[in-house]
């Protein structure tokens, strides 16, 4: 019985919005709203018609409804705070792991790029330069991008081509490093292309490192305590 009257409520319901497709509107409501009326109607038919099936089980028929009503409430409070959610969860996992770069809204509406700061006590970011993925140290002293001499090598640039001739000061003291042009570097929802870099000579430099070549085609950079904020 129940079934009949869900495909009679159904059917009468798309023929109704058939008959009145061009005009727009059914029974005096929107056809969207209508159609949205006889969802609810046959969805509520099927509760009534489940309620006074079981009507010996009344306390067991409410404690279901009970149940279904927290999971309703429960997807809709998901579905209106998504976003806040979404952003609470990307806060818990840059802090869970460090380097990850964590997109956020400031109060004018504008991206804003957040880096927690690692147990090394620097800010480390997942940077993909020429679609390869590096593991690079944010540094405001380095006046530009500084690749490793492996790094490089993972970019396909070839060390045997360059020209070291640029005085460096890194870690590991003074070195020479060779000029280049990196096509492209993204993080996060960042990308510049043609960005100028160097490659530094074999063994004189631990982690290749984002510097100002990068960092000042960005509209602002914001260092607190444990958090490096980029907003492009």
């Amino acid at each position: 019985m129940r079934l009949y009257l869900l495909l009679g409520i159904i059917a009468a319901g798309l023929a109704l919005l058939i008959l009145n497709h061009d005009g727009g509107r059914t029974l005096g409501i929107a056809n969207d709203d209508f159609g949205r009326l006889v969802t609810l109607s046959a969805i509520a038919t099927m509760l009534a018609t489940g309620f006074l099936a079981s009507r010996r089980q009344w306390g067991e028929s409410l404690r279901h409804a009970a149940v279904w009503l927290v999971i309703i409430l429960a997807l809709a409070a998901g579905y209106i705070y998504r976003f806040d959610l979404e952003a609470m969860g990307n806060r818990l996992t840059a802090g869970l792991v460090p380097g990850r770069a964590v997109v956020t809204t400031g109060a004018g509406g504008e991206q804003i790029l957040v880096i927690h700061k690692g147990v090394s006590g620097h800010f480390e970011a997942d940077v993909a330069i020429d679609d390869t993925p590096l593991r690079m140290l944010v540094d405001t002293g380095a006046s530009s991008i500084v690749l490793t001499y492996e790094d490089a090598m993972r970019l396909g640039i070839d060390p045997g081509n360059l020209v070291f001739s640029i005085e460096v000061a890194t870690a590991n003291g003074r070195a020479l490093a060779a000029p280049v042009t990196l096509r492209e570097v993204t993080i996060g929802p960042i990308h510049r292309g043609a960005i100028r870099g160097m490659v530094t000579e074999e063994g004189r430099l631990d982690q290749s490192l984002l510097g100002m070549s990068f960092l000042e085609t960005l509209g602002s950079i914001e260092i607190t305590r444990d958090e490096l904020r980029l907003k492009d």
